[in-house]
């Protein structure tokens, strides 16, 4: 996969990202019964974070997972993924730090998929916003892309850079031999990150803390074990996650059947978020005359943490169409999730979450 720039000159700054992280996981951590360590921001020779004696190395914002030798600056870059039968296998979720599962018309659910720390060539078939995704990818205060919509100029009042299809920005095109159209459009990212704007060019802070590792995650130590989580969006969806000790991971499965990407990669999450959320129907109709569903994505609500074989029970609260989900234990401690992806389930309120 292609790395578009070189961020030598501005390492510091990534590091100086990771460095918040940790503070914010260290803070959370000890809000659960553990000590704050003493920090020293940076180590003197190195210029890396430091904890006491240990060096701490920097780390990607979205998925707090150190960045090694590549600490490459660029703004997250969030991208409207289609979840319709047709639209299966997607390709480049795989590559996702972070993907939100929304539902649209119909009860089909749809995902905003936020790409930092990796950069795949191709992803898609790519689709059109809707009313609930200036709440989503706001926060990142980066780019979105999506091949058109009602609700372009809400995401630009939000902060994001806009690459719209139907506006003739690049990197979009049809893939043949995949699905016939709508089903067909598709992008690449180099692209899209070689169009941002200088406004829209530094990393994105961070989305949720995470902890230094797995096994101190708050679900882990704080939570109970489980092995499978479904999650009932609507009538039409019904995803399932099931724990995978061997690879740390959750895998997905789609009405029943395991997930994966066109590249035939098994869809994994290392932390499944599900929020319980408002979900109305707005006056706005699509093509076919159904009604465009909103999520509230405000205010706060309940939550479950599912992390490392366990589960946990929380609260969300977001303060703002600009602000991160912030989640938190019934103590209201800040909850740390395990270092790697996350996807966020937006399930109605009127809907549950079964765990076994």
């Amino acid at each position: 996969m292609s790395q578009p720039g070189s961020a030598d000159s501005r390492r510091s700054l990534v590091r100086r990202t990771g460095w918040v992280a940790l503070v914010a996981a260290s803070m959370a951590l000890a809000g659960c019964g553990g000590s704050t360590p003493t920090a020293d921001p940076t180590d003197a020779a190195t210029g890396t974070p430091s904890v006491g004696d240990e060096q701490v190395p920097a780390s990607w914002p979205l998925t707090g997972v150190p960045t090694g030798d590549d600490a490459t600056v660029r703004p997250a870059l969030s991208v409207k993924i289609e979840n319709s039968k047709e639209a299966r296998p997607q390709t480049g979720l795989e590559h996702a730090d972070i993907v939100w599962e929304e539902v649209v018309e119909g009860g089909i659910t749809r995902f905003v998929a936020v790409y930092h720390s990796q950069v795949p060539d191709e992803v898609g078939p790519v689709r059109s916003n809707r009313p609930m995704d200036p709440r989503i990818a706001g926060p990142t205060k980066g780019i979105i892309a999506f091949s058109g919509g009602m609700y372009t100029q809400q995401l630009r009042d939000v902060g994001l850079q806009v690459l719209s299809m139907d506006e003739g920005a690049p990197g979009f095109f049809r893939k043949s031999g995949v699905a016939p159209a709508p089903h067909n459009v598709y992008g690449k990212p180099p692209l899209w990150w070689d169009a941002a704007d200088a406004s829209h060019s530094a990393s994105p802070a961070e989305q949720f803390v995470f902890a230094r590792s797995a096994d101190q995650a708050t679900a882990v130590t704080a939570g109970t074990a489980a092995a499978t989580v479904q999650v009932t969006m609507s009538n039409a969806s019904t995803p399932s996650w099931s724990w995978d000790a061997g690879s740390g991971t959750w895998l997905r499965s789609e009405a029943g059947a395991p997930a994966s990407s066109r590249a035939g990669v098994r869809l994994a999450a290392t932390n499944v978020v599900v929020l319980r959320v408002e979900v109305v129907n707005t006056e706005d109709r699509d093509p076919a005359g159904a009604p465009v569903p909103d999520t509230k994505l405000a205010g706060s609500g309940e939550a479950l943490v599912v992390t490392g074989g366990h589960t946990l029970v929380a609260t969300w609260t977001k303060a703002s169409d600009t602000a991160p989900v912030v989640l938190t234990t019934a103590a209201g401690v800040t909850i740390t999730l395990a270092p790697g992806n996350t996807w966020v389930e937006l399930m109605p309120s009127n809907r549950s979450w079964a765990v076994s």
